[in-house]
């Protein structure tokens, strides 16, 4: 950090098992990576090539060196993996993983529908030659999944291998964990942590009142996914609490009164004149 200040929390330096951030890189071309890594590679962990882009992204191996040779871990979106899946393909994309190097891959039925233990089968065959992220909840607003199916879910890929289960958001924010309009479901989340370790879950969230959301919950070393390229620095800055969405979550509680006791006397005083 370039300063000293006190009442920051603690950030694990990478590489990290908490506190991670997953950036979202939907066709950023080779300049605009290295543009990006300069920039932001120092707070960014994973980055997805979000749903098929892969297939169709020019220099793909020549980004996926970049990415990892400055300590960020790239992987196909789930999407592409459901892609090669329906076309009874899976071998296939084992060897796919293994041509573009990547030790991280992600299984998902977001737009497929995969049984459950063939699911965690795929999961706990993967997981033994790389590190399975594997997400939950469906990319369509009509599927509606009850708290203890998620639970269920989400435990059982945990059990069968994966390092985190990825709570669906999508790059919207408007499914999964969150209603149409982007609000959390707040009864869902609770009953789900209630039976899940938090740190075991990459919360798909987009939007800054969700990342907002999310950190006064759990606090600054919440997994967090889908950020765009120029997110990144801001979302760290909530992490932080050097926004003023989170400015007074992590000074001490009386410093923090005191202060906002001072700012609604000086309101009182502007009303006054």
């Amino acid at each position: 950090m370039n300063f000293d200040l006190p009442y920051i929390p603690e950030r694990a330096e990478k590489p990290r098992s908490k506190g991670v951030t997953m950036m979202m890189d939907k066709g950023l071309g080779i300049r605009e990576a290295e543009h990006f890594i300069e920039a932001s590679g120092h707070l960014t962990d994973v980055v997805k090539f979000g749903f098929g882009t892969s297939f169709v992204t020019k220099n793909l191996k020549e980004k996926i060196k970049l990415y990892q040779s400055h300590g960020i871990r790239p992987y196909f979106g789930g999407t592409l993996f459901e892609a090669f899946y329906a076309r009874g393909k899976f071998n296939d994309y084992l060897r796919t993983l293994d041509e573009y190097g990547l030790d991280l891959a992600e299984i998902s039925d977001g737009s497929i529908i995969i049984n459950h233990e063939e699911k965690c089968e795929l999961i706990n065959r993967m997981s033994k030659d790389r590190t399975v992220l594997s997400e939950v909840g469906s990319k369509d607003s009509g599927i509606l999944i009850s708290p203890g199916r998620w639970i269920k879910m989400m435990t059982s890929e945990l059990e069968a291998g994966s390092w985190k289960v990825i709570a669906e958001g999508r790059e919207s924010g408007n499914v999964g964990v969150f209603r149409p309009n982007g609000t959390a479901h707040t009864l869902l989340i609770n009953k789900i942590i209630a039976k899940v370790k938090p740190e075991d879950i990459l919360w798909e969230a987009p939007q800054k009142n969700q990342q907002v959301w999310f950190i006064k919950l759990f606090g600054a070393n919440v997994n967090l996914g889908n950020i765009a390229p120029n997110e990144i620095i801001p979302l760290e800055c909530l992490r932080l609490g050097l926004r003023g969405d989170t400015f007074f979550e992590f000074l001490p509680q009386d410093y923090a009164e005191r202060l906002k006791q001072v700012a609604s006397d000086d309101e009182v005083e502007d009303d006054d004149e």
